[in-house]
Order: structure tokens, then C-alpha cells, then sequence
């Protein structure tokens, strides 16, 4: 497997990188944001790993960069940030998973094993997911309900089409968090429920029928 590490601090990446290489990886190294663009644009990597506080262009700038170019090669961020709002951020950015600093390597390398085989195993997918009158187009990426288009970032889109996939089904935190972000529920951010408000927002307000309902204790569910 070929990672791509972008981690400013010196002793930090020196550590992660000999623990990935221990592990058969081949693993390339940058310490600003701006070689590590430029490595992501040059190589073909399985999961790139870096860090968001970096001299010359900040990890979620990066991510903003390389989805923008249409490169999708799996995105994990390191932060020290632990506010929603930053963790929002970077996956509104194109990132697909986050973890906080301090972090065991153990779960560092679980979490970029899982992005791996993701990657490799990309799901296929029918283009248009319809239920009661909302219409998701998957190629186009348009969302409609009742004939009126419905502008949504990446990841409300994500959380939208996880919906729609499940129907009449109680979705917990856990699920939506493994299943749209491919990443470990976190008991200490309301990153899930943050994004289900906005998703909820825009499909459900100025519309009769609320749809995107919450089942306290258990989860949220499309019915």
C-alpha cells in the first residue's frame, strides 16, 4: 500500500512513518502543504494522511485542491482542532475521515486500512435513488423535491443518499458516522447531528410533509 504523509512536525512524522513502514507500507513524506500537493499530484496513492495546521497550505485547503482536480484518493486528516465546526470543515472539504490528536498509532492505522479497501472496492451504485418526492441523482449530483432543485455541500449529499438507501429504517449515529464517513463514532462531537439539522433544514423546510425524522435515544430515520 502506498500512503502519502504530510505532517509538519518533525518527530511526529518520524514516528508515524516507521510505524507505517513496519507494516509493509511504502510510505512518501512532505512537511508543508505545499510539497504534499504537489506529491499527491505526481503519485498514485491508496490514502494520503496529513495533518491541518501546516506552513504553506493548510490540510482542508489541500483537500479543497485535490477534489477540485477530481482526485479521490481516500483524504484522512490529523487535527489538534477538536470544535464540530473545524471537523465540519474538513469534511465539507473532500476529506473522508478526521482523528484527534492525541491519537494511538493503532487506531491511525486502522483507520487508513479501512479507507484503503474502500478505495480498492469502490461501490456500485444505481444513478437516481427516488422516495416520495425527493429524486437524488447520483452522476449529476442534483437533488430535487417536488420539482424544486436543492443545492447540498458534499457531505449533506453523502448523508442524503444514506437516507434514501434506507428507507423506514432507524439510523444510529454509528451507522451514519461508519457508513457516510467510514470513521469511528466519536461520543464527543455532534458532528452527526450538526449535519443532519442542515440536511433537514433544506429538505424539509417550506415542504407539508416533514420527512427526515428523529427518534431520540435511537437515531434519525427517512420516512
Amino acid at each position: 500500500m502506498r500512503i502519502l504523509l504530510i505532517e509538519d512536525e518533525h518527530k511526529t512524522l518520524q514516528s508515524l512513518r516507521q510505524g507505517m513502514e513496519e507494516h509493509g507500507w511504502t510510505v512518501n513524506t512532505a512537511t508543508d502543504g505545499v510539497l504534499g500537493l504537489r506529491l499527491a499530484f505526481q503519485g498514485d496513492y491508496d490514502v494520503i494522511v496529513s495533518d491541518i495546521t501546516m506552513p504553506g497550505l493548510t490540510g482542508i485547503q489541500l483537500c479543497e485542491k485535490l477534489r477540485e482536480e477530481g482526485i479521490a484518493t481516500p483524504i484522512l486528516l490529523l487535527t489538534a482542532l477538536n470544535h464540530t465546526d473545524d471537523k465540519v470543515a474538513g469534511l465539507d472539504a473532500g476529506a473522508d475521515d478526521y482523528l484527534s490528536k492525541p491519537f494511538a498509532l493503532k487506531e491511525l492505522l486502522a483507520r487508513v486500512k479501512a479507507l484503503s479497501r474502500r478505495n480498492n472496492n469502490p461501490i456500485k451504485t444505481v444513478n437516481i435513488l427516488t422516495y416520495q418526492d425527493i429524486e437524488q441523482d447520483l452522476d449529476a449530483k442534483t437533488v430535487r423535491r417536488a420539482g424544486k432543485e436543492i443545492l447540498l455541500t458534499p457531505r449533506e449529499f453523502a448523508l442524503l443518499e444514506f437516507f434514501l438507501r434506507n428507507p423506514g429504517k432507524v439510523l444510529s449515529k454509528t451507522d451514519i458516522a461508519e457508513k457516510v464517513w467510514d470513521m469511528s463514532f466519536d461520543t464527543g462531537t455532534n458532528v452527526i447531528e450538526v449535519y443532519v439539522n442542515y440536511l433537514r433544514n433544506k429538505m424539509d423546510k417550506g415542504f407539508d410533509t416533514k420527512l427526515i425524522h428523529t427518534h431520540f435515544g435511537q437515531g434519525y430515520m427517512l420516512k
